[in-house]
């Protein structure tokens, strides 16, 4: 008699009795650890409830991730297990693969694209599995691994959007009922929705009257869109600011659980994400990636907005494969997140003394910057940033004083431009009129991205600003002006798209008119 693999005793669609039989019996102990769920003294006192983080971090590969890998893989027939297993990842699922097929003698390939860093495809490598290097985005290298597995018989493990994988994730949500039955609130962060879904299913089957709330990035929001559409809807742009979330189109089968068991959803911004990373750091000494204290960002401000008190409050850190380098991000955006600073543009007389009148109007708050060019006789505008005590009350009371002592002001600490390009391009505007375009974009960190990027825009028109900064992600950030007439516009467009990168038009950026134009 034929070996039966787990998935095909059960019909599918699960049921959540069914979903909540495959995380009890999920053989993922074999591997996987226990994690803590660890209480934030410091930020509970701040917030007035009891907070309390999964530390998922702490798992072997430092990812949740671990956990429906090895489910899925450890679920397979002899048969399957001895022909191997293979997916496309350039982060924590990869890792979990390579490990779970090491523990278990089973060949992991991992197929990760050409552009991924070394250090990413050494960790795998480090567990075990063989890297093959494929295509210059997740895309293609997904299509190569679906090939593979067609012609190799291997098994493809997805990275969240299989039941089994969904299952091994829930273990999460059993674990942290058992360290703490009286929980609230569960937040949780979702990218493809696997742990989303799973831990929503289990705990709906086990103590339904505690709230499931997921959380994303503003700009990587697959699960708002979907929710929004009523199914799966692919997003136009991905911020990759959070890679560990940063995709495309929400899984099916994690949709319908999502949308059938979740409470709630919120969304957070980058500085948002950046101010729990300094939350989490400061409680614990832990540095989480920015996607692994997405659901923290998102507990924080739904406390906020529906003004919770004396509430028990979970939320799982997913993860701590940071980029090192990432973190000079993290530092410069976490106190904008926390509204502990504000940046302004404002407009000072070009005499003596009107820096020392500016200052007297700051009231003695500390200027965390200040950058400044001589502009003509009469004016010069200044781009500053002040530290703040009571958030964006303060500000607005900052900017109304500075107003009514006569001082032209703009308040920038939402504008994105501002904060990631213009703040360090301070320095004066062009000496004659120019018909210019402003456009940001993001591309690859990979040998050859910006000459590709320079080649394909930069030999056709003329490039009258360049900002690019490199922040230690896995992408570059670049800032750019063309002198455009408006018949080179159908033109010029047509070469974005050939291109490929990620764009926004920036032409209407506040702090573009105030300092660059």
């Amino acid at each position: 008699m034929a070996e039966d693999s787990e998935q095909s005793k059960l019909n599918l669609p699960y049921t959540g009795a069914e979903y909540l039989r495959q995380i009890l019996r999920a053989p993922i102990y074999e591997v996987a650890q226990v994690t803590p769920l660890q209480t934030l003294t410091r930020l509970s006192e701040r917030l007035g409830n009891h907070i309390q983080l999964k530390r998922e971090d702490r798992q072997p590969v430092h990812s949740f991730k671990l956990r429906g890998a090895y489910n899925m893989v450890a679920s397979l027939t002899n048969a399957q297990k001895q022909a191997g297993v293979i997916t496309a990842s350039a982060g924590n699922h990869a890792q979990g693969i390579a490990l779970s097929g090491k523990h278990l003698s089973i060949r992991a390939i991992i197929v990760m694209p050409k552009t991924t860093p070394d250090i990413k495809v050494n960790a795998v490598r480090g567990y075990g599995g063989e890297v093959v290097l494929h295509g210059n985005n997740f895309d293609e290298a997904k299509g190569e691994a679906e090939r593979l597995a067609a012609e190799h018989a291997y098994t493809y493990v997805p990275p969240f959007d299989h039941p089994l994988v969904i299952a091994g994730q829930g273990t999460i949500g059993m674990e942290m009922l058992q360290q703490n039955g009286h929980l609230d609130y569960i937040f949780v962060p979702v990218g493809g929705g696997g742990l989303a879904a799973g831990v929503a299913v289990l705990i709906k089957q086990l103590m339904p009257e505690i709230k499931v709330i997921a959380v994303e990035p503003e700009d990587s929001a697959c699960l708002k869109a979907a929710l929004n559409a009523g199914k799966p809807v692919p997003l136009e742009r991905v911020s990759m600011f959070a890679d560990g979330v940063a995709v495309k189109i929400i899984g099916n089968e994690t949709f319908r659980l999502c949308q059938e068991y979740l409470d709630g959803h919120i969304c957070v911004s980058s500085d948002e994400i950046c101010a729990a990373v300094k939350d989490i750091f400061e409680d614990t000494r832990a540095i989480a990636e920015p996607s692994g204290a997405l659901a923290l960002a998102g507990l924080k401000k739904y406390a906020e907005q529906n003004q919770l008190k004396d509430k028990q409050l979970g939320a799982i850190l997913s993860g701590a494969n940071t980029n090192f380098h990432g973190l000079r991000y993290v530092s410069e955006r976490c106190e904008l997140g926390e509204k502990r600073e504000g940046l302004l543009a404002v407009t000072i007389p070009e005499r003596k003394g009107a820096f020392f009148e500016f200052c007297n109007l700051i009231g003695g708050r500390a200027v965390t910057e200040f950058n400044y060019r001589y502009n003509d006789d009469k004016q010069a505008n200044i781009f500053v940033g002040v530290r703040l005590q009571e958030g964006q009350q303060e500000l607005d009371h900052i900017v109304e004083d500075l107003r009514n002592g006569g001082y032209p002001v703009a308040d920038l600490s939402d504008d994105e431009m501002a904060k990631l390009h213009v703040r360090y391009m301070i320095g004066g505007k062009p000496l004659k009129p120019l018909k210019e375009r402003l456009y940001s974009f993001e591309f690859p960190e990979s040998p050859g991205a910006l000459l590709n990027f320079l080649s394909t825009l930069g030999t056709h028109w003329n490039i009258s600003l360049f900002n690019y900064r490199n922040h230690g992600a896995d992408y570059g950030r670049v800032l750019c002006g063309f002198e455009l007439e408006d018949s080179d516009l159908e033109r010029f467009s047509a070469h974005l798209k050939e291109l490929g990168y990620q764009y926004k038009d920036e032409n209407d950026s506040p702090s573009y008119k105030f300092f660059l134009s």
